[in-house]
């Protein structure tokens, strides 16, 4: 299983950015997505999932209202949406993916669970 950021940058508090992942290497409609960052210093933690059908989606509570996660399985893409965004989201953002067909999306929450990782993409958010 492949997984590939693409979308990260810099931009200004209050500004959007659109983060994708493009999976490979299996049927990407069976699996639910996550995706994870990392800030400098800082434990690794979830931000958002999405289960296979895209019908049930979890948040970290502090991206809730501000964060989209989607997903095009004729694409083989997943996605984040990311508005007004704080400089305290500046992190690594990963993609992620697990091994068992049909999860829920709250299962991509434990990190055990997300066995497939991308290689990141660098956001900055200025103040």
């Amino acid at each position: 299983v492949q997984l590939v950021e693409s979308g990260g940058g810099l931009v200004q508090a209050g500004g959007s950015l659109r983060l994708s992942c493009a999976a490979s290497g299996r049927t990407f409609s069976l699996y639910a997505m996550g995706w994870f960052r990392q800030a400098p210093g800082k434990e690794r933690e979830f931000v958002a999932a999405i289960n296979w059908s895209g019908g049930d989606t979890y948040y970290l509570d502090s991206v809730k209202g501000r964060f989209t996660i989607s997903r095009d399985n004729a694409k083989n893409t997943v996605y984040l949406q990311m508005n007004s965004l704080k400089p305290e989201d500046t992190a690594v953002y990963y993609c992620t993916t697990n091994n068992r067909p049909g999860t829920a999306a709250q299962a991509m929450g434990a990190r055990t669970e997300n066995v497939y990782w991308g290689q990141g993409t660098q956001v900055t958010v200025s103040s």
